[in-house]
């Protein structure tokens, strides 16, 4: 197995935003984000990855932009961001930037010229069709409910946006547009940055003719994502894209990709294919999804996780590369989600964070997860911000007449905004994020649980965190060894081994809020503790193993 630097380094995700408010207007900023680059080197980050701080209207969080060499208002001017990229390079980190190119702003300057007129140059840029029967070209479903297509008066026809009305999908069958892109992103990398995380990078080939989706229960709308997700061109437009750009660069590519198997990701993964090092899976993120999908909840089934995380951990290997993460900007709280928030916050964080950071794979940290940062539970949808939830809501309980308590609980438990309430720095007012009045309300939570008080407290999830990524510095084992469960029936403890060379680590981790005894697999003869998330454990591998709630423990042999 080739090694290389962005298979070693841990990712540290930071949600603008949310992060520092350096100048009291209430909204995280590039300069708050420089302030607490020292915090991040003390955690031991080797890559900070920026959610993006392009201009942007803002209507998904920035995840809709205007101008791809320009910074956002609110975040502060260029300058400040170049002075943030060398302030990270002095500290021997790195930085990797968002690339949101499946889909523009409808502020865009192409979007502006494609809508003027059906001959504009830049009118193939984006899709647009005629309507078919007075109605939209066909029946897919925006991911932010709705129609995925808005008619636009001016020409007379409709533009295809899979998310927000305000995001239409860029026309990758368009040579001229790829080359823009590839352009685009060659520029920041001229500027020094050191690698890409792709949003919904497997969305950007669709099928030709764009079909009606298949829709048995007759409803008005219907999920088109076999004709878009995973495309019949996404490889060629990849391989182009390693040709045209990172061939020329050593960086970290991260492709974010819902509906990608393992047997997807081998292809996208395979070094010698030449497309990305790694790929964000969303299986794993979808096992307490219902029949009805995200906002139709279930527990957790340890059983499936197990399953679905080996999947990965052995399809991929010697092929392609694992990233690894439990939270990011689109999913609720790990502790809340997998854990338990209240009585055993602090074990239960520790727990999920050794499952995550022994696996083989790059570790991704979401901003707030190294302190133990929980959900929040807003009581009014109007404290909500999230265009995802608000639409949601609108169409459940304004036009769905659904009890507005029922589809609140499921957003307490789903919601994007459960990781986008600002980070808890101290105990001051706003938690330290701001002086201001915050952008999103912060959980108020934030007096018990802030990185001040972490900092201070050896035994704090953080400085657990720090353990975990010293320890994956020093020891290849945690990061290029082979992965083997152990013990698959159990539905309540998670085991793995990890074998390089002739070194062997175990890896038991207690995924309930029960005490049990653990039996150690006879062909583990002997080990020594390496870390545990309690503090009173003896050092040597006993033959059975007493465990805690939410204990873990890794064993080196």
């Amino acid at each position: 197995m080739e090694k290389q630097w962005w298979k070693e380094s841990v990712v540290y995700q930071v949600y603008p935003r949310s992060f520092n408010d350096s100048n009291g207007d209430g909204i995280g900023d590039i300069k708050g984000i420089t302030e607490k680059l020292d915090y991040l080197k003390e955690l031991g980050i080797d890559v900070i990855w920026l959610s993006p701080v392009y201009k942007s209207p803002n209507d998904d969080n920035g995840y809709d932009i205007s101008d791809y060499k320009d910074i956002m208002d609110e975040f502060g001017t260029m300058a400040d961001w170049e002075e943030l990229l060398a302030e990270v390079h002095n500290r021997d980190m790195k930085l990797i930037m968002d690339l949101v190119v499946n889909h523009s702003s409808d502020e865009h300057a192409w979007f502006a010229e494609s809508r003027k007129s059906k001959d504009n140059p830049y009118r193939d840029y984006y899709i647009w069709r005629p309507g078919k029967d007075g109605r939209e070209p066909n029946n897919w479903e925006s991911t932010f409910s709705g129609s995925a297509w808005q008619y636009d008066e001016a020409t007379d026809e409709y533009f295809l946006h899979i998310f927000s009305k305000k995001q239409p999908d860029l026309n990758w069958e368009n040579e001229t547009l790829r080359h823009e892109v590839y352009d685009m992103m060659n520029w920041w990398l001229d500027k020094g940055i050191d690698g890409f995380r792709m949003d919904v990078i497997n969305f950007i080939s669709k099928e030709e003719g764009l079909p009606d989706a298949p829709n048995p229960e007759g409803k008005k709308y219907a999920g088109g994502g076999q004709f878009y997700i995973n495309g019949p061109k996404i490889h060629d437009y990849l391989q182009e894209m390693h040709q045209e750009v990172m061939a020329k660069h050593d960086i970290l590519t991260v492709g974010e990709m819902p509906g990608a198997s393992v047997e997807d990701a081998k292809l996208y993964t395979d070094p010698n294919r030449k497309e990305l090092n790694m790929v964000f899976t969303f299986e794993h993120m979808d096992l307490d999804s219902g029949p009805g999908g995200k906002w139709n909840f279930k527990p957790l089934r340890l059983r499936d996780l197990k399953e679905n995380i080996t999947k990965w951990q052995t399809g991929l290997h010697g092929i392609g590369w694992n990233s690894l993460y439990l939270n990011n900007h689109d999913q609720p709280r790990m502790v809340s989600r997998f854990g338990d928030d209240t009585r055993y916050r602090v074990e239960s964080a520790k727990m999920l964070g050794t499952f995550l950071h022994m696996l083989q794979g790059t570790p991704y940290v979401y901003q707030g997860e190294e302190i133990g940062m929980t959900n929040i539970r807003f009581d009014s949808i109007d404290d909500y911000r999230d265009i995802e939830i608000l639409n949601m809501y609108k169409e459940k309980v304004v036009e769905g007449n659904e009890p507005h308590d029922k589809v609140m609980e499921s957003i307490h438990v789903k919601g994007r905004d459960n990781a986008r309430t600002p980070m808890q720095w101290d105990a001051t007012e706003n938690a330290g994020f701001t002086t201001g009045t915050p952008w999103i309300q912060v959980n108020p939570n934030y007096t018990e649980i802030n990185a001040e008080q972490a900092v201070q407290d050896e035994n704090s999830i953080y400085h657990y965190y720090r353990q975990l990524i010293q320890l994956r510095k020093k020891n290849p084992t945690i990061v290029y060894g082979d992965y083997t469960l152990l013990d698959e029936e159990n539905e309540k403890v998670y085991s793995y081994l990890r074998t390089y060379h002739d070194q062997k680590l175990l890896v038991v981790t207690n995924f309930s809020a029960e005490e049990l005894n653990y039996e150690v697999p006879a062909e583990i003869t002997e080990g020594e503790l390496l870390i545990g998330n309690y503090i009173d454990v003896e050092g040597k591998l006993e033959k059975t193993i007493a465990l805690r709630p939410y204990e873990s423990r890794v064993y080196i042999g």
